[in-house]
């Protein structure tokens, strides 16, 4: 009977779940990985955070910025600010192919406008005006606290960072939402997707005038003279400034067991972590391939700009790990070591929602605390705009996970023809390497409180890790 049972296992698929199969010392591991995890989420709220802080911790673990001296195996390449790669090199030639793990770390928000702040004569108050980034729902970002994060880079060159409304001390900004008891015609005669409108989307930022004034545009100016004070700008700075509204709230715990992580940004910083730690933990494997974690930024936009995945940088850091390690950085061979490579996309799907199941097919959807996700496809309809990974390497990537133990499942994006979504695999492909789409299951993708769940997490990590260090 018992071999009976075990031939019948053995031909079925069949997900399982995490808290009930993993041991005690893999479950410890999944909570102490996510305390961890949410400073990060807190830390790095924007991509120009999500670099220094990678940047930073990298060069803790010895890690030099390219050019380096020839003895370095561990290197990494900044750009621009807001993207970057890293690599341990292997015993191999880096031509004989990588193991790439690649995110993005850009994410959904709202962003100040070059020339954001008026006064507004109906409410006497000073606003600024606002530009979403990314796939939104506009009435999830009104009347909620929202902390002001971003750069400004002045006319003699300065550079001066500016977060506020992260620590308790200081205050917060609200886009104010119409009070129901005015809003049958306003909103309520509306579509959902209609009811906020994005140019109602203002920020209200300041109150004050200084006593007894007499100058037109008191309320603004004194903003000005406050933001003056304080950071030694003027007005004409928020024109070269890039200002992104983002939640300010704190990633937490979720769930009377604590076993989810609620917080802002996970697509696609869950999986941008995962991949970071799995390469620090992994470096010391002496690896044969070469390892790499890409993080790229404007893929919530389409992936295009000199930051984005369809740039140059990354191709161009890997010419330059050619060259440092002593290889030809021809065109050809640059080409051939793509097409020897493998990647993970790593990139976040949609996991099951309790609320809203009907927009999953659950036999191929991917499901809370059943591993990290793997998607042979995106795009939607027809796969439109997918990159529809080889069979043969699907297959591959599941024996990596098989043979490391790792907890893991299969899923798309939702119903065939019920919407759908791209990621940068297909970017990727394009350059010749084995790539497919693999990344944690979230609920409230896009929203100001993504949930995930701590299984997941280290399942995406793990995985992560006996891929990076594959053969």
């Amino acid at each position: 009977m018992q071999a009976k049972k075990e031939q019948v296992n053995q031909l079925l698929y069949e997900r399982k779940n995490f808290w009930k199969e993993a041991s005690a010392e893999e479950i410890k591991k999944a909570f102490d990985f996510a305390v961890p995890y949410k400073d990060f989420l807190n830390q790095c709220k924007t991509e120009r955070e999500t670099v220094i802080w990678t940047e930073e911790l990298l060069k803790a673990n010895k890690f030099k910025a390219l050019p380096a001296a020839k003895q370095n195996k561990k290197v990494y390449s900044v750009f621009r600010n807001k993207t970057i790669a890293m690599a341990v090199l292997g015993s191999e030639p880096v031509s004989a192919g990588f193991n790439m793990v690649a995110a993005h770390i850009d994410a959904p928000r709202v962003d100040l406008k070059q020339n954001p702040l008026y006064e507004d004569k109906s409410s006497a108050v000073a606003c600024m005006k606002t530009h979403y980034y990314g796939g939104i729902k506009k009435y999830q970002w009104v009347s909620t606290p929202l902390a002001i994060h971003g750069t400004i880079i002045k006319s003699d060159g300065t550079t001066i960072n500016i977060s506020i409304g992260e620590n308790n001390e200081e205050p917060v900004f609200i886009i104010p939402d119409l009070l129901p008891h005015l809003a049958r015609k306003e909103q309520y005669t509306k579509t959902l997707g209609e009811a906020i409108s994005a140019s109602n989307m203002n920020l209200i930022f300041s109150g004050m005038m200084e006593p007894k004034t007499e100058e037109k545009e008191a309320i603004k100016l004194y903003a000005l003279k406050l933001l003056n004070q304080r950071y030694g700008i003027q007005e004409k700075d928020f024109i070269s400034a890039e200002l992104e509204l983002v939640p300010a709230t704190s990633a937490r715990d979720a769930g009377l067991d604590a076993s989810m992580i609620v917080g802002y940004g996970q697509d696609d910083r869950i999986c941008a972590y995962s991949g970071l730690q799995a390469l620090l933990s992994a470096m010391d494997k002496k690896p044969k391939r070469t390892m790499v974690v890409y993080f790229s930024d404007k893929e919530e936009v389409g992936s295009q700009g000199n930051t984005g995945a369809q740039s140059v940088f990354l191709q161009d850091f890997i010419a330059a790990l050619l060259a440092h390690n002593g290889e030809s950085g021809s065109s050809s061979n640059l080409r051939k070591t793509f097409m020897n490579s493998r990647v993970l996309s790593g990139d976040v799907t949609a996991a099951v929602d309790p609320n809203y199941p009907n927009v999953h097919e659950l036999q191929n959807a991917v499901i809370f605390n059943h591993g990290v996700g793997i998607s042979k496809f995106t795009g939607s309809g027809g796969k439109s705009g997918c990159n529809d990974a080889n069979a043969e390497f699907v297959a591959q990537v599941i024996r990596i996970f098989d043979n490391a133990g790792v907890f893991w499942q299969m899923g798309e994006l939702g119903k065939v023809d019920e919407g759908g979504g791209g990621t940068i695999a297909y970017i990727l492909a394009n350059l010749g390497a084995e790539v497919v789409d693999c990344g944690t299951g979230l609920m409230g993708m896009h929203s100001l409180y993504e949930l995930s769940s701590k299984a997941d997490l280290y399942s995406t990590y793990a995985g992560y890790k006996a891929f990076l260090i594959s053969q």
